[in-house]
């Protein structure tokens, strides 16, 4: 497998996954989040409110996965804001102590992927030549 192959993999995989997330949360709201509890409306209202906005980084994922080359910069600006989730959930660990194991889980996910994408994400481009013609 290429590192090309495995980016546009990767990129489709990610935008698949984070639409179905974004939905699921929008459509069950404080349901979706294990360990949560009802956390009441107000919180509720936000998860949804995130939920369709994961649901709209989905869809950048996949449109960068339908473009030919997959475009680097967009790539890694996804990527980055990926991280930038991952240290949100480090500051609320630091500040709050460790929440459900899940999420453990996913903050491990969100660590490892932006390096992983930062790595491939001119793969494509360097493939495909300064034309962007296979």
């Amino acid at each position: 497998m290429t590192k090309a192959t495995l980016l546009r993999g990767l990129v489709l995989t990610m935008g698949y996954a984070d639409l179905a997330i974004g939905l699921f949360h929008v459509l069950l709201g404080n349901a979706a989040i294990p360990g949560a509890g009802s956390a009441g409306p107000t919180v509720d209202s936000l998860g949804r409110f995130l939920g369709a906005i994961f649901a709209g980084y989905g869809l950048a994922w996949i449109w960068a996965a339908r473009q030919s080359p997959i475009p680097a910069t967009a790539v890694r600006w996804l990527a980055g804001v990926f991280w930038l989730g991952a240290l949100g959930r480090l500051m609320s660990l630091a500040v709050h102590g460790w929440p459900h194991w899940f999420q453990v889980v996913l903050t491990a996910i969100e660590l490892t992927l932006p390096p992983l994408f930062l790595w491939l994400a001119d793969a494509e481009e360097k493939a495909l030549g300064p034309a962007g013609e296979r």
